[in-house]
């Protein structure tokens, strides 16, 4: 049985994998993402950056907005890392946003190792 928006995530995944064959790891989140912007553009995958999400509490919107690395296709967060390892806090940190802004899931990725770590969250 397929997975929650398993051709799109497939291609998202593609995208960061080629980003990391090209760059490798050592750089700093910014160039990463700047490079996967470039790479989602090529291979026409819709993306918003740094797109403003509304958290909710109690039904009410806050003013203070999430800013997300990138949601791609209008409906999969991505939170970019450069580290050694991603840590249950970075996990953590994408299942909050899950929740707060109601998307169902999310890709954590990290250019910081020697091969390019994906997890994928589901809410």
């Amino acid at each position: 049985m397929p997975y929650l928006y398993q051709e799109e995530t497939y291609t998202i995944i593609g995208a960061a994998q080629e980003v990391h064959k090209q760059l490798g790891c050592g750089f700093l989140e910014p160039v990463y993402q700047e490079a996967l912007r470039i790479e989602l553009e090529e291979r026409n995958i819709p993306y918003k950056q740094e797109e403003g999400l509304t958290i909710r509490y109690k039904q009410r919107e806050l003013e203070k907005k999430y800013f997300a690395d990138f949601i791609c296709h209008g409906k999969i967060i991505l939170e970019l890392k450069a580290t050694d390892q991603l840590t249950s806090a970075h996990e953590a940190q994408l299942l909050n946003y899950l929740n707060a802004t109601g998307y169902r899931l999310g890709l954590l990725i990290n250019f910081g190792q020697r091969s390019l770590a994906v997890k994928r969250l589901v809410r």
